[in-house]
């Protein structure tokens, strides 16, 4: 099997619901949104922040803004808000210096990931970024682990292997590109009642030293 490592990005090597709650709270307080409209603004970009959702998020609340300048300044603020820490940054660095080639594969749109990815230094530590809105496909399909190896070098049928946080986009669709999975799982137990990853941890610095001194 080759040295094939790809990583999710929210909530994985960087925390994305914290950022986002608080970006949630700033923006309701802004324009005076109430308790009910915070919710559902948070259910919103929970599930799919792009453009297009601003637009609806405009005409929704009445705002002055354009839906461009909400989406920027949304932009801005997660990422400046968002981090990697550094000894994930350091396991990164090394799983490149021995051998291993590293992509991130990402849903979501292609300016706040790889502005995201920028920002907090991943960039700098991995081989690609791979953007679902730009890839024009989204976990879990096979497509967009197929693209993620290919941005960085590799082939997918040559096996590697998957880290992140979701159940079915990083999990079930790795297994089902016929990658090797770790799930970041945080204590949580497995949820299904199908084929457990191959191994779980409790952050992704773990599931790097897993690679390192398991799969090395």
């Amino acid at each position: 099997m080759q040295r094939l490592a790809i990583f999710d990005l929210d909530n994985t090597l960087v925390d994305r619901q914290g950022p986002l709650t608080d970006w949630v709270s700033a923006f309701s307080s802004q324009y005076a949104l109430n308790d009910h409209d915070r919710a559902d603004l948070l259910q919103v970009v929970h599930a799919r922040a792009y453009p297009s959702a601003f637009e609806t998020i405009r005409a929704q609340y009445g705002l002055a803004p354009s839906a461009e300048t909400l989406w920027r300044d949304y932009c801005a603020y997660m990422a400046r808000s968002v981090s990697c820490p550094a000894d994930v940054l350091e396991g990164l660095s090394t799983l490149r210096r021995t051998g291993w080639k590293i992509a991130v594969a990402t849903n979501g749109a292609n300016e706040i990931q790889t502005e995201k990815a920028a920002v907090s230094g991943i960039v700098d530590h991995v081989d690609a970024v791979c953007a679902s809105e730009a890839a024009g496909v989204r976990k879990p399909e096979v497509a967009m682990f197929e693209k993620a190896a290919a941005s960085c070098g590799a082939d997918l049928a040559l096996g590697g292997w998957m880290i992140g946080d979701g159940v079915d986009t990083d999990i079930r669709g790795g297994r089902a590109a016929g990658l090797r999975t770790i799930w970041i799982g945080g204590g949580r137990s497995w949820p299904g009642d199908d084929a457990e990853p191959d191994h779980a941890t409790t952050d992704v610095r773990q599931a790097i030293d897993l690679l390192l001194t398991t799969v090395s």
